[in-house]
């Protein structure tokens, strides 16, 4: 996870979630499993769903961006989920300057998945493809790689799994020295007249 703070916004970017490796034993429905995401999976759910948000620690109460008005991207690559999200909110924009930005999650539905059964350790739940709710910034949660809850949204219960890939953030201070070039430009057209 990369951090970039300027004056009005931070951009964060990285990969929420990498397909095709193997988790750290993660707690499913089907019980504790190690979890490997298929790739293209992330592709095919991106392809689906035409809105998906950027909330904080899991809490859909509060939107920070979302990939329909541009101010959070998402993409499949060859290493598997990767965001980019400019924020613009104050709370954010400061809890990112204390460094207490810990990593991503993401909430997921619809998952279709194999098991695989293992005598000596724990039998691997392959995902083969799901829905995304939401994708989220970890802060106040720890950082570990899963977690389940329950949403009811309309009336309707929904079972989302979550899940973290716990990087530790790169911080970026990045000075804006727009209001600086702007006296510069002024001058240079005064000395120029």
């Amino acid at each position: 996870m990369k951090i970039e703070i300027r004056a009005q916004e931070v951009n964060i970017s990285g990969y929420v979630n990498a397909t095709g490796k193997p988790s750290n034993p993660v707690i499913t429905p089907h019980g504790k499993v190690i979890e490997v995401i298929r790739p293209h999976a992330f592709e095919k759910a991106l392809d689906r769903n035409g809105d998906i948000s950027l909330t904080l620690d899991h809490d859909s109460t509060h939107v920070y961006a979302d990939t329909k008005d541009g101010s959070l991207q998402l993409y499949e690559d060859r290493i598997g989920l990767h965001a980019d999200v400019t924020i613009t909110d104050p709370n954010l924009i400061s809890l990112a300057k204390q460094g207490k930005i810990k990593g991503w999650s993401f909430g997921m539905y619809n998952v279709k998945d194999s098991m695989e059964e293992r005598r000596d350790s724990l039998p691997v739940r392959t995902i083969t493809d799901m829905d995304i709710d939401h994708i989220t910034l970890v802060v106040n949660k720890c950082p570990v790689y899963s977690a389940m809850s329950v949403e009811v949204r309309a009336g309707e219960e929904k079972e989302i799994e979550t899940r973290r890939l716990n990087i530790k953030p790169q911080l970026a201070f990045r000075y804006d020295n727009s209001a600086y070039i702007q006296r510069l430009n002024k001058i240079k057209r005064e000395v120029n007249k």
